[in-house]
């Protein structure tokens, strides 16, 4: 039985101009990642990533920790992301502006949680289907993109390998779904509640796929870290 390990990237840049760049926090989280893989002799067959600069730095921070990981990358952008500015723009047109986006949270008693009820309208309208033609990818093209992305993993891999798949919290929800047979609405609960450099398992045979272990971030929790647990 083979084994696919999903790895949402590290925290990302929220609020920045180029949200697709790793914090600081981002780049710890996934060099603790590498150190817990290392101290389990974790081997990989495979080592795969999306397109998008933090899928790449996270697997850098990783990877570096783990001295027997010379296997050479594959890039797959059937791993990449929802454009989740795009997805909130077409929600609240006034988003485009940053700064508006600053100014709606200071206002905000609860500024996180506020942020998060306006995303799930933002995720609603994407996943309703009946606005499709304001986006450049409709959630059904994502879906299918994330699943196309999958199937291509388990046609070229082999019996009983090790795969690493770095990769980002909405597209490790769809696969769930698409293994577990979720309804839409779980996909966008459970997108909120993925942790950073946590680690997603699958099992494979040449005829089925079944979940292992979902969001895995024990090696967070143990870490010395401050805050090393993040969801954003």
């Amino acid at each position: 039985m083979g084994k696919i390990y999903l790895v949402r990237h590290g925290q990302a840049s929220f609020g920045k101009v180029d949200y697709d760049q790793l914090s600081p926090l981002g780049e710890q989280q996934g060099r603790i990642l590498g150190e817990w893989f290392a101290q389990r002799d974790q081997q990989f067959h495979r080592i795969v990533t999306g397109a998008m600069k933090r899928h790449h730095q996270t697997a850098h921070a990783c990877l570096g920790q783990m001295p027997q990981a010379a296997t050479a990358w594959e890039v797959d952008a059937g791993f990449n992301e929802y454009d989740h500015h795009e997805v909130l723009v077409r929600h609240r047109p006034d988003f485009a502006n940053p700064e508006n986006i600053k100014l709606f949270l200071r206002e905000m008693p609860k500024p996180q949680r506020a942020f998060q009820l306006v995303f799930e309208e933002a995720m609603l309208r994407w996943m309703g289907g009946t606005q499709d033609a304001d986006y450049a990818e409709t959630w059904p093209q994502f879906r299918a993109r994330c699943v196309a992305a999958l199937r291509r993993l388990l046609d070229s891999a082999e019996a009983s390998q090790n795969i690493i798949v770095f990769t980002s919290g909405g597209t490790i929800a769809t696969l769930c779904q698409h293994v577990l047979g979720l309804p839409d609405r779980n996909v966008m609960e459970l997108n909120w509640s993925l942790v950073n450099a946590a680690v997603t398992k699958l099992f494979y045979q040449p005829d089925r796929v079944v979940l292992s272990y979902l969001n895995n971030f024990s090696h967070l929790e143990s870490a010395a870290l401050d805050n090393a647990v993040t969801y954003r």
